[in-house]
């Protein structure tokens, strides 16, 4: 184990029967949606273990700096319009590194599992005989939420909700998605990488039977200082957008749910004293423009 942890010694027991980090092997790590607080004692002691770290374009930099001073880090972001490494490569490199001897951490924003590709790293790595590790973090269709004061779920609101993708590998809205069935069918909707094709998302949910007047938002740089959030309602949410300068990495939520920020926007009370309310279910319908 990595005698320079970058941590205060006393916190060195949280650490004690914790799995060691074995060379040659390869630890798919979530990293959460930004704020490093949100990292797992799991994810940190692979960060303070490993030799490479193979980090995605969200992935906080501060998170690096937990690391040991010999580490080596290599960038392999994705982003949506950008130039960025194909998956495959990554996948090489992966696998070349393991070979290597490496102690490999494949650190990676939210949850490797949900919408990050780290299903199709870690079956690379079976084909291959590398052996891995699965580390889940907080994907940011929840702690994205939370920081937002928008919950997943709420008693009196809704009793399902369901997280897609606003595109599919080829970066076109998603063909297999079945849209009437899903304005029918779940209450709240949680989309990752959506604003692309937003305007054709509201289109489809609206002619699928989903209210206009329904509670919609985005949220921006979840859980980051640079944080941003947009409150409207389904039939106005892709104007409103129009008017902002907001742009991904994106979450955008439908549902009554929107409605609970008026009283569970704890950081927006924290960071700005702004007035909570006990009962936003009863109150009118509220528009922010973008806030944080």
């Amino acid at each position: 184990m990595s005698t320079d942890p970058k941590l205060d010694t006393d916190s060195v027991s949280l650490f004690e029967g914790m799995p060691e980090f074995l060379p040659g092997w390869v630890w798919l790590v979530g990293a959460g949606p930004g704020d490093r607080g949100l990292l797992t004692l799991h994810a940190i002691n692979a960060i303070r273990q490993a030799d490479v770290i193979v980090y995605d374009a969200l992935v906080d930099k501060s998170i690096l700096s937990l690391a040991h001073s010999g580490v080596v880090t290599e960038y392999a972001g994705k982003r949506g319009g950008k130039p960025s490494p194909k998956q495959k490569d990554i996948n090489l490199r992966l696998i070349a590194l393991a070979k290597e001897g490496k102690r490999v951490l494949r650190l990676k924003g939210g949850d490797p599992l949900i919408f990050g590709r780290g299903g199709e790293e870690a079956l690379q790595l079976v084909e291959e005989k590398v052996p891995f590790r699965i580390v889940p973090g907080i994907t940011a269709g929840i702690g994205g939420l939370c920081y937002a004061g928008i919950p997943a779920t709420h008693r009196a609101v809704n009793q399902s909700v369901t997280f897609l993708t606003g595109h599919d590998q080829t970066g076109e809205l998603p063909s297999a998605l079945d849209w009437d069935a899903l304005a029918k069918g779940s209450q709240v909707l949680v989309m990752y990488m959506a604003m692309k094709h937003l305007s054709s998302i509201v289109d489809k949910l609206i002619a699928g039977g989903r209210r206009p007047e329904e509670g919609a938002a985005v949220v921006c740089n979840a859980t980051t200082p640079e944080q941003r959030i947009l409150v409207s309602t389904l039939g106005e949410i892709v104007e409103d957008l129009e008017k902002t300068d907001l742009a991904p990495p994106a979450l955008f939520v439908i549902g009554d749910v929107v409605k609970l920020r008026a009283g569970l926007d704890w950081l927006g009370h924290v960071q700005y004293g702004k007035e909570l309310i006990s009962d936003p279910l009863a109150a009118p319908a509220l528009h922010e423009t973008v806030d944080a």
